[in-house]
């Protein structure tokens, strides 16, 4: 075995030197009185010259034989889930310090060990390298979910998660299987073309259809879509506020990127039947995720039916041209972490100065911080796809993109999700009425947020504002779309 394949992982590699940089930091640092200050920082710093390392330096490679691919989206996307987590590790130094400081070592490995995870998952080109990158994110995801040990809700949290977790990736690892039985191949390229050039009996047929959807629906509890989201919301409640900001965002894009890959690459002779698939579980996400939302009276639930009806617009775009497609999926993805994580900076302050989740908390949040009601709103008006704000772009995008495959039934879907704009556009006002409109005898304290905390938010925000507006982003994903 050639184990100088490994320096092709450009991007894996030097996540792994982080780790390990983080690792040996937290064990020699453990005594000092200034670790969180120092191991901070060292973090930070490494993360902060990720994303540019990959951007600038990372090349499409190969390695094993093909089972390592990485093309020049899937370097796009990893600049995208680097630059999330950047935002979440900068977001989590107010909670570390205050409340997990003794086990914030094991937080940032933990978070680094998904990452690595998720940048495995969608530079496969093969479907075991693909389930090892989805196992290696999965369960250090469980961890985090669980790392507020002091809190019934969070172990209760991870439980659910970890026993769906088990039992879709079981269901996967089964229509996987079942490919592999009937293509003899488990490499994506070899599977498209003996499924293209192929004649199958009826019941090979029968087989190969009901392992792209076992597969499907594995995949589908990753990005939390009906009818396998059932987990989110007690997940999202339950997790510490920097974990389900993490969760939200960074894995949701990763698994995004990587059903639409395997999708249009090896099931792409297979159109017309995962198309009405793909179409039903997209209108049944948006439609009851917005339905279930509005009945919301918790922030951080509330926030998990807004990210399952996200998640049905971000598949929207797989249904489409591939290429027009997975442009607006990356690109859908980048506005969607910096508008999401700016919404979870904001819940993580309130908590941090004595606030909670319940949206009766921040009933008159204006009047005594009108700074962050103003970003908050910003950020949800984003999410909503209000213009002129980024999020309107995106969605446009996708919609642009669902609508150039011009089948009437594309046309149906894309309708519903129109008409769910309307929908999801009224309850993030009902955020926006309860920090402006609503009054309350005592609202939340005047408070002063970290550095940390405005940094973060100052990043979100920019991309909120500049992402739509700032031509040369989309050119760039549109670019590695095409190479």
């Amino acid at each position: 075995m050639n184990y100088g394949q490994f320096l092709n992982m450009v991007p894996e590699f030097y996540l792994v030197c982080i780790l390990l940089v983080v690792f040996f930091g937290d064990f020699f640092l453990h005594r000092r009185d200034d670790k969180h200050n120092i191991l901070f920082g060292i973090t930070v710093g490494l993360m902060v010259v990720l994303p540019v390392r990959i951007a600038l330096l990372s090349e499409p490679a190969e390695a094993f034989g093909g089972m390592y691919v990485a093309t020049a989206m899937s370097n796009v996307m990893k600049v995208i889930l680097s630059a999330g987590t950047l935002i979440v590790l900068i977001m989590s130094e107010p909670w570390l310090k205050n409340e997990a400081r003794k086990n914030e070592g094991e937080f940032y490995m933990l978070v680094l060990s998904t990452l690595l995870g998720m940048f495995i998952m969608i530079s496969s080109g093969n479907f075991l390298m693909f389930f090892l990158g989805l196992e290696t994110a999965s369960v250090p995801m469980a961890c985090l979910v669980a790392f507020d040990k002091m809190k019934k809700q969070s172990a209760e949290a991870a439980a659910k998660y970890i026993l769906t977790a088990t039992f879709s990736s079981g269901v996967m690892l089964y229509g996987i299987s079942l490919l592999y039985g009937i293509t003899g191949t488990l490499y994506f390229d070899d599977m498209a073309k003996v499924i293209a050039e192929s004649a199958f009996w009826t019941a090979d047929w029968a087989m190969l259809i009901a392992g792209l959807v076992f597969f499907f629906s594995g995949l589908g509890f990753k990005l939390s879509l009906v009818p396998f989201h059932f987990w989110t919301a007690d997940t999202y409640q339950g997790a510490p506020t920097p974990v389900t900001g993490y969760l939200s965002v960074v894995s949701k894009g990763a698994a995004a990127l990587a059903l639409c890959i395997i999708l249009t690459k090896v099931f792409g002779s297979m159109f017309e039947y995962w198309q009405v698939l793909l179409g039903t579980v997209i209108i049944l996400t948006i439609t009851i995720g917005n339905l279930f939302a509005i009945r919301q009276s918790e922030l951080k639930r509330f926030m998990a039916f807004s990210s399952i009806s996200q998640a049905g617009y971000i598949m929207l775009a797989v249904m489409g041209d591939p290429t027009m497609g997975v442009t607006a999926l990356t690109y859908y993805v980048l506005v969607y972490v910096a508008a999401n994580m700016a919404v979870f900076t904001v819940i993580n302050v309130v908590e941090q100065n004595g606030g909670n989740t319940q949206m009766s908390c921040y009933n008159g949040f204006y009047q005594t911080n009108p700074k962050l009601s103003f970003l908050m709103t910003l950020a949800l008006f984003s999410l909503a796809g209000i213009p002129p704000f980024a999020g309107m772009f995106s969605k446009f995008f996708v919609f642009m993109a669902a609508a150039a495959e011009g089948s009437f039934w594309v046309y149906f879907v894309v309708f519903i999700a129109l008409i769910n704009t309307v929908v999801s556009l009224y309850y993030y006002l009902l955020i926006v009425k309860a920090m402006y409109i609503t009054k309350t005898d005592s609202p939340l304290p005047t408070f002063k947020s970290d550095c940390w905390t405005r940094t973060a938010l100052a990043l979100c925000t920019a991309g909120v504002a500049l992402f739509g507006i700032v031509s040369c982003i989309y050119g760039w994903i549109s670019a590695a779309a095409t190479v």
